[in-house]
């Protein structure tokens, strides 16, 4: 009976001490992914803002509240990639004005890395666009390199290059920058007299954005911790003259959002290195000590049996 029971442990510990390091790598790797039934509410707030008011035909300034909410497709969220969808709301609280911008997008990418793939009907604004690069998400494990990273207003990825650590609620955390160079984003029709032309009637101007992105990222996760957007939209004729400010802002996660941030990543941190550290350790010393106990069990048998 001790010498089966001895073979049984030896077995199992054998068993346990190979499953440990495929537990920390390509199990691991495969477990640790973004969820396909995502729900967030993200803030931003943009201080002394100036855009284009459509409605009142006039530039003004004011303090803006920006809501981002994100919903995942669960149905979508099949084999290796997930599928999120994202809308954007822009309020402008110093003049009341609700709704002065709003957009949507949708996207499919990768759950293990988080870069876009092609599917689903990924569009903004109900137009398809071709995905590329990072989307909502760097990759697990992120390293201190550059990446590329979709910008939704251009819809193109441009380089986000590291440029230092910093700590971010205890969260010691990756800083990234990614600058978009002036890119005609719109074409449209203005009326010549808001825009000072001595001609009547309407003229055809190019919305014209360019800015820099800055993303704070924990990088075990790829989880963004901080975000902040540095936006300069212009009006330009057909000459290149630019004629007025269309979305002058920079845009930042609120305190309030920053913090439920780090909570949330704290949450996955904790998922990650379950997964990561603790199983494969467990795994490996139960292994380890099945291994010993079936071999003095076996060992004592023999040395018992009668010559």
């Amino acid at each position: 009976m001790r010498r089966r029971l001895g073979i049984t442990l030896i077995a199992l510990g054998a068993f346990l001490v190979v499953l440990a390091p495929l537990v920390r790598y390509p199990v691991a790797d495969r477990l640790v992914q973004a969820p396909g039934d995502q729900y967030g509410i993200t803030k931003l707030a943009a201080e002394n803002a100036t855009y284009f008011s459509v409605g009142d035909l006039k530039v003004l300034t004011g303090n803006l509240d920006i809501t981002v909410t994100t919903r995942g497709d669960v149905d979508q969220a099949t084999g290796d990639h997930v599928v999120w969808d994202q809308f954007t709301a822009v309020d402008d609280v110093t003049n009341n004005k609700q709704g002065i911008s709003l957009s949507e997008f949708r996207s499919a990418f990768n759950k293990y890395n988080g870069v876009g793939v092609n599917c689903c009907n990924a569009n903004i604004d109900e137009v398809p666009v071709t995905l590329e690069g990072q989307i909502y998400l760097f990759p697990f494990g992120v390293e201190k390199k550059t990446y590329k990273v979709f910008n939704p207003s251009t819809k193109k990825a441009y380089d986000a290059v590291f440029v230092g650590e910093e700590t971010i609620g205890g969260l010691r955390v990756y800083k990234f920058e990614q600058k978009i160079p002036p890119t005609v984003i719109d074409t449209l029709d203005a009326p010549a007299s808001v825009l000072d032309l001595p001609e009547t009637g309407n003229v055809k101007v190019d919305r014209v954005y360019d800015g820099v992105v800055t993303y704070w990222v924990e990088p075990t996760t790829g989880a963004p911790v901080n975000q902040q957007q540095q936006r300069h939209e212009v009006l330009k004729t057909t000459d290149g003259v630019e004629r007025l400010p269309a979305f002058i802002a920079t845009a930042k996660f609120t305190p309030a959002t920053v913090d439920a941030q780090v909570a949330t990543v704290r949450e996955s941190l904790d998922q990650v290195r379950l997964i990561r550290s603790t199983l494969p350790l467990a795994a490996l010393v139960f292994g380890v000590l099945s291994l010993a106990v079936g071999v003095i069990l076996t060992r004592s048998r023999r040395e018992k049996a009668p010559e």
